[in-house]
Order: C-alpha cells, then sequence, then structure tokens
C-alpha cells in the first residue's frame, strides 16, 4: 500500500506507475492522478506534448518496436471492433453470430475464409442491409459485376454458353500452343 502524492488516498502499489529511480519502485503520484497531470499539460500545449513523445520513441526505437509486437493482436482486435461498429453498425458478436449461421464458410462460394483473414460483410450499398459475409474473391466479384442482377445472370449465360464450346476452345488453344513450340524451334 502506498499514498498518493497528489491525491492523499492510500492505494494498492499496482496503482502507481513504475519508477526505477523510486525507493520502493514506483512514481509517488497514482496513476489516475499522473493521467489528470498529463492531460492537463497535452491540453496547455498539444504540440510540445507530441513533439516530447515523438523524441522518445525516436531515442527508444527497440522499446516502441517490442510494444508494438507485444500489444499488436490486442490493437488489431480493437481496430476490428472499431471498423465493424463504424461501417455496419454491428457488434463482433453479432458478426460471429452470422459466421457461424452460415457454417464459418462464405455465403456464396461455401469455402472457409483463410487463416488470419476475416470474411468480409456484404451488404447492400442503398440500404445498408448486410446480406451475409463473403470471401475476398466473392466480394470483389459482387463489387465488379456492380452489384447488377442481370450482369450476373448474364455472366452465368456466358459462362455455361462457354463450357458447351469447349472442345472448340481446346482446339485453338492446341493450334496456339503449336504455334508458340514453332516459334521457339520446338516441336510440339
Amino acid at each position: 500500500m502506498k499514498r498518493c502524492k497528489k491525491c492523499g488516498e492510500l492505494k494498492a502499489l499496482a496503482e502507481f506507475y513504475r519508477n526505477r529511480g523510486a525507493r520502493d519502485g514506483r512514481r509517488p503520484e497514482c496513476k489516475a492522478c499522473t493521467n489528470a497531470m498529463r492531460l492537463r499539460r497535452y491540453r496547455l500545449n498539444p504540440e510540445r506534448e507530441i513533439a516530447r513523445v515523438r523524441a522518445w520513441q525516436q531515442a527508444n526505437p527497440q522499446r516502441v518496436k517490442a510494444w508494438a509486437e507485444k500489444n499488436r493482436d490486442k490493437r488489431l482486435k480493437k481496430l476490428r471492433e472499431i471498423h465493424l461498429r463504424n461501417k455496419f453498425s454491428l457488434t463482433v458478436e453479432e458478426y460471429d453470430a452470422i459466421l457461424e449461421a452460415q457454417d464459418g464458410v462464405c455465403a456464396l462460394c461455401e469455402c472457409p475464409p483463410t487463416p488470419g483473414i476475416s470474411l468480409h460483410v456484404d451488404h447492400d450499398h442503398g440500404t445498408g442491409a448486410i446480406r451475409g459475409l463473403l470471401c475476398v474473391r466473392c466480394n470483389n466479384a459482387l463489387g465488379l459485376f456492380r452489384e447488377d442482377p442481370d450482369l450476373l445472370k448474364r455472366a452465368a449465360r456466358y459462362v455455361t454458353a462457354d463450357a458447351k464450346h469447349r472442345s472448340h476452345r481446346t482446339s485453338w488453344e492446341r493450334l496456339a500452343r503449336e504455334r508458340t513450340h514453332a516459334l521457339r524451334g520446338r516441336a510440339a
């Protein structure tokens, strides 16, 4: 236990920031008082405080890097929460519920997501209504087709019509391959 020099309250040592130069290894002010003091100092002269922090970061790149690596997962999780909330008004729990309802796969191609990469939230750009979760490829494909149902139907007709004429295509592929080999001076 330790008494704060600013507020005078008796608090646990964990409520004080570390200070190697102090006898007990802790600052004389509690964390709440220290943070309030830093906030006041920042509001009085933000440029000076920003410059002070930048100078410390440049003087201690290994410590900055170690902190970033240690807190990477926590920061990414927080950024994901902020993105879902701000862009789609979704919580992480709601996202997980949609993913579970889709059996953990893309709503279109039914492929599982790439490890470390979550599925994209697919939404109607006109109404903002969420339709489901898509992998990168399916999400990009819908975007490239401008989410136009008629264009998607024409693409489906094109792909199925192409399948009927595969024997033609293979003969063109064979001719192209033979021509390439002839130009290179090899036998096909």
